[in-house]
């Protein structure tokens, strides 16, 4: 009985003793991670401090420099395609204006060759307002408008005074008399302004 308990005793002790020498192990172990961390970071920092100042301004500088080429290559691939864009607006700008116009060249084919057929001068004169009406839709079409004259105000914006008119009484006095010539605005800018005789 005795040499069961002290048998019993004596496991039981060398398990506490496995259990104990295993934590240490294991403590041991825990404490080395902690001390290789430590190390690790204490050189890292050492190396930090121990970058020459003149290689840290060289890398940043070599950094931006990359940088500016990178930028002034799109930079320059902007410009040579912003220089493209426009060399074609020029060139194929005025092609809206030609399409629209083109039908209206052909009704003034069409109308001299009648105008051999005939020598009816009211025929002629009929053609000749009904394409005159279809150009000034075209040109509405583009953004084109006469601008308005009668009975109008001066208006330094809109007119060019040629002639003006004395003897018009007060209530013609600064109104436009009489339009030379007709005046345009192109999506409400004016391309041409009216020439006109302005009373005095």
């Amino acid at each position: 009985m005795d040499e069961k308990k002290i048998n019993i005793e004596g496991e039981e002790e060398a398990k506490q003793n496995a259990e104990a020498s295993e934590e240490t192990i294991v403590n041991e172990e825990v404490a080395d991670t902690e001390k290789a961390e430590e190390a690790e970071e204490t050189e890292q920092a050492a190396e930090a401090e121990e970058k020459d100042p003149l290689e840290a301004a060289q890398e940043e500088i070599a950094q931006l420099k990359e940088q500016m080429l990178y930028k002034a290559a799109e930079f320059d691939n902007y410009r040579k395609r912003t220089i493209k864009e426009k060399a074609e607006l020029l060139l194929n700008g005025a092609e809206k204006t030609v399409v629209a116009v083109l039908p209206v060249l052909d009704d003034m084919e069409r109308a001299i060759a009648e105008g051999k057929k005939t020598d009816d001068p009211e025929v002629i004169r009929e053609g000749m307002e009904l394409i005159f009406q279809k150009f000034i839709k075209v040109l509405e079409g583009l953004g084109v408008k006469a601008i308005d004259t009668t009975d109008k105000d001066f208006d330094v914006d809109m007119h060019e005074a040629i002639a003006m008119v004395p003897g018009m009484g007060d209530d013609k006095k600064g109104k436009v008399i009489d339009c030379v010539q007709t005046g345009y605005t192109l999506n409400d800018k004016v391309i041409r302004h009216a020439k006109v005789a302005v009373g005095q």
